[in-house]
């Protein structure tokens, strides 16, 4: 009733002020469409303002969520972190609270203005129902137009980023080994198919919208020739002001059509972020609460365990069986590829087991709520990622700083003597992914943060590759400090100085378990045998 208030005032002044002449008439209609006319305006800013409430509580409903499932989607595929959830998340906030959602919302109400225009007149209300309904199926025909090319150029910008993504955390490779040029006609390939996709789109929008003005205009014009040839035929008693009214309504009813044909590409992008986060939120539920369990003391059994990598069929582990008690050292060999790193995934809870269970004091590690299990587990990667911060922060696992046990990670992996040379000490900040970290340090620190809070259970993958002799007798300490508190340990590496201190050794070929019990039982076995010497017989001399 509000936004027809312009017309009513119009429709009044033609029809009373300019017949009556009364200034007062007039001065209290202007007074009273102002007002309405304020009002209206006070309305839209609390719709507007409501949208983007709804939009706040709609982030903060389901961002854990999101961040959760996209966290737990980039884990078991590996294929290196993807902020596309991210980006859909805030494509649907941002809708909430655009004017395309406004739009939306007066599709149903401007509706409403077809019965006013019918009840002007049954032949203007006709022609203005047939000009809703062929908006109707230009809004259809954009759906089919647009949609299709969009999408395909959307999934083309989203490979186009990854793509760039990983380029730029390999940039130390690609300008070393001459690659930029190749990787950069790959990207602009991606990009140029997105961009030609995004052109399709554009001009099947474009062309949709300019018939949908063309129906708009046409209509208001053809209403109002209507409208006088109805009058001058005596089929239409209600004079000038009603046949201009009825062309202002029958706009009106158009109007909210027209503008959804033009940002209908803004709802495209809105519905498929919301299918793929719907998707991903489904592919991923909730895990309910399960029962609190007490802190792990360290026996460790593997039960007939057997693993594939993340989307693929091919197994990496088969029918592993052993048992490591707690409070002992591991040493886990085997030649490369034979599925020591995908082992120690499993033994930590990152990957599920195909068939078996791996078992922390006789609970399930991978379904062990990691929140609880996380601060008693130690784990070190061959790839050693660090994050944005200080070094106190990563050492201490981005949670509470307790200096102390900080301090005490560091000097176990002999580290805190360096740290302390730098200007800022703990409290240095070393860029993203630890980039301003040598090779060597960076290891370092990773290696303190999986001994942070002396956990019970220790796997470290690799943990000497980058160290030299003296952070390697200093990690060798560590391990032996760490064995003799009780945490159970299990190391992966290949140097001889290291696996003389284990107690156990494992031995994987090809995925499979081919040897284990004690270390100097296993050593033997693998040490090749001595040849028996054979006695020669002396030489016959055949006389000439």
């Amino acid at each position: 009733m509000l936004v027809v208030a312009p017309t009513l005032y119009m429709l009044q002044v033609y029809d009373r002020v300019i017949n009556s002449q009364s200034l007062t008439t007039l001065a209290m209609l202007t007074g009273l469409v102002l007002f309405l006319i304020g009002v209206m305006e006070v309305l839209g800013w609390v719709r507007h303002s409501i949208l983007h409430i709804a939009a706040t509580k709609f982030d903060a409903l389901v961002s854990k969520r999101v961040f959760d499932c996209a966290f737990e989607a980039n884990l078991k595929r590996l294929s290196g972190a993807s902020s596309q959830p991210f980006n859909d998340l805030r494509v649907v906030r941002d809708f909430v609270a655009s004017n395309t959602m406004t739009v939306l919302l007066d599709v149903p109400f401007a509706l409403l203005f077809l019965p006013a225009v019918f009840y002007i007149n049954p032949y203007l209300g006709c022609m203005a129902l047939v000009g809703a309904l062929v908006q109707v199926g230009l809004a259809a025909l954009t759906e089919r137009g647009t949609a299709p090319p969009l999408r395909a150029a959307n999934g083309a910008s989203i490979e186009a980023i990854q793509f760039t993504q990983k380029a730029l955390r390999n940039a130390q490779v690609i300008q070393a080994m001459g690659m930029l040029g190749h990787i950069r006609q790959r990207w602009m390939k991606k990009q140029a198919q997105s961009l030609v996709l995004q052109a399709q789109a554009s001009e099947s929008a474009a062309n949709y919208s300019s018939l949908g003005k063309f129906v708009q205009m046409a209509q208001s014009s053809l209403v109002l020739g209507v409208g006088c040839l109805l009058t001058i035929n005596g089929m239409f008693p209600g004079g000038a002001g009603l046949i201009v009214v009825a062309s202002i309504l029958g706009g009106r009813v158009m109007a909210p059509i027209l503008q959804l044909i033009g940002l209908w590409r803004n709802v495209v992008a809105a519905r498929d972020a919301y299918a793929r986060l719907d998707r991903l939120l489904a592919a991923f539920p909730e895990a309910p609460a399960g029962m609190a369990l007490p802190p792990p003391l360290g026996q460790l059994a593997v039960e007939a365990v057997s693993c594939v990598a993340p989307n693929s069929s091919i197994p990496i582990i088969r029918n592993v069986s052993f048992v490591l008690p707690a409070g002992k050292l591991l040493a886990l060999i085997g030649p490369s590829g034979s599925g020591k790193s995908t082992l120690a995934r499993l033994l930590v809870g990152l990957w599920p087991a195909q068939a078996g269970h791996v078992r922390l004091d006789g609970a399930d590690v991978y379904r062990w709520n990691k929140a609880e299990l996380g601060p008693h587990v130690g784990y070190l990667s061959q790839d050693v990622e660090l994050f944005g911060g200080t070094l106190a922060d990563n050492i201490a696992r981005f949670g509470d700083l307790d200096m102390v046990q900080v301090y005490a990670a560091a000097q176990a992996v002999g580290l805190h003597e360096s740290i302390l040379a730098l200007p800022q000490a703990y409290n240095t900040l070393i860029g993203e992914g630890g980039g301003f970290l040598s090779g060597g340090m960076r290891q370092r620190v990773g290696l303190a943060r999986a001994l942070y809070g002396n956990p019970r259970l220790v796997v470290l993958d690799e943990p000497n590759s980058s160290l030299d002799v003296e952070g390697e007798a200093a990690l060798i300490k560590t391990i032996l400090a760490l064995r003799a508190s009780g945490s159970t340990i299990v190391l992966i590496s290949h140097r001889a100085n290291i696996l003389e201190i284990a107690d156990l050794m494992l031995v994987l070929v090809d995925g499979q378990l081919k040897a284990y019990g004690p270390r100097e039982q296993i050593m033997d076995s693998l040490r090749p045998k001595a040849s028996v010497p054979i006695a020669v017989p002396p030489a016959v001399v055949v006389p000439a």
